[in-house]
């Protein structure tokens, strides 16, 4: 089958960067997928595609519009004549499910996130059947479909789009060094950095010999870089880096000892996964497929979104035990090679064509 891939765009986000991998499955199965992005942003997604010799197109610009994508999506539908409509995230599946009525193909659903703004949320809720099939990232994101926006589980099938690499770089065993902890992630209020912030101020201020012996790293951009250096300035931590976007994370997660992710809401969390996968303990907030990942692996431990003084508390106890911190990390990183193994993707990539019909 010919197979639109419609998604809002090819930034560095964790939607667009698995696509090599997703359509190497469709690929395999003897379809015929192309991609179409409704905005530009910053294009980061767009070299994988090239290096995997897949056809790609940008109908939009840096900023999100209607009616234009829409009007150009519905040209190249009825141009191309593709089988299956297949859409990722919400500005993408609205215009697919409109088209996909419009022009009579038959549209397939990414959910990737356990957690929609309410206007998000209203909207899918009256347009879920207007998709045949959904694709849920994890277990969690699955559950969230049925019981907030009313979808039937026999309608969703579950594909997570993290792909281990036994290649990938292993942390390195913490010597007599700074303890190094980091995070990737946009730089955005729902990553729950200003709480990062805030307990790495409670560090300094009661435990100072501790705070001393810590680095902290995030790598990423986004709108709230200037107002969390700011925090940190106003707080006293000293201590915290800005690395900016990361072209090669893995490289960026080898070079680190501990690892947070205090989000306020996630869907599987690639980032969290990568890190697990780099032998690195992870501190994170009970959201998504993380706090599964985390509690069934053993890799890590779990801290309620906003606390920040348990999060400083947790933070202490893997510099105070960096042997232990390593041994957690690598129990993490032995689960993520066994659950998230390439058959194990291609098998639920398989599992899902077929389900959607179109295996």
């Amino acid at each position: 089958m010919r197979i639109c891939y419609v998604i809002n765009s090819l930034d560095g986000g964790g939607g667009a960067l698995p696509l090599p991998h997703v359509l190497a499955v469709m690929r395999a199965a003897g379809h015929d997928p192309f991609v179409v992005s409704l905005m530009e942003r910053d294009g980061r997604a767009r070299r994988p595609l090239e290096q995997a010799g897949i056809d790609h197109m940008v109908i939009g610009g840096a900023t999100r519009r209607w009616a234009k994508p829409a009007l150009r999506l519905d040209a190249i539908v009825r141009d191309r004549r593709p089988d299956t409509i297949w859409t990722s995230l919400t500005h993408a599946t609205l215009t697919g499910e409109l088209i996909g009525r419009l022009r009579r193909v038959p549209v397939v659903s990414w959910l990737h996130n356990a957690w929609l703004k309410p206007a998000n949320r209203a909207l899918l809720r009256r347009s879920h059947p207007l998709t045949r099939h959904w694709v849920a990232d994890s277990e969690t994101v699955a559950r969230f479909g049925e019981a907030e926006l009313g979808i039937p589980i026999e309608r969703i099938s579950i594909w997570p789009l993290f792909l281990a690499d036994v290649a990938a770089p292993s942390a390195r065993r913490w010597t007599d060094e700074p303890f190094r902890i980091g995070s990737l992630g946009r730089l955005h209020r729902n990553k729950g950095y200003d709480v990062l912030v805030r307990a790495l101020a409670m560090l300094v201020r009661r435990a100072p010999m501790i705070a001393g012996r810590i680095s902290v790293h995030l790598a990423g951009e986004g709108p709230e870089r200037g107002a969390l250096q700011a925090l940190a300035r106003d707080h006293g931590v000293a201590n915290l880096h800005f690395e900016g976007f990361q072209d090669r994370p893995r490289d960026f997660l080898s070079t680190l000892h501990g690892y947070v992710q205090p989000s306020h809401h996630e869907g599987l969390c690639i980032a969290a996964h990568e890190a697990m996968q780099a032998g690195l303990p992870v501190i994170a907030s009970p959201v998504g497929e993380m706090h599964r990942s985390i509690v069934r692996s053993g890799g890590g431990s779990i801290v309620p979104y906003g606390d920040a003084e348990m999060l400083a508390s947790h933070i202490a106890r893997l510099a105070e035990d960096p042997i232990g911190a390593h041994a957690i990390g690598q129990a993490g990183r032995t689960w993520v090679m066994a659950e998230y193994s390439r058959p194990a993707f291609d098998r639920r990539g398989h599992d899902a064509l077929k389900a959607a019909g179109i295996g």
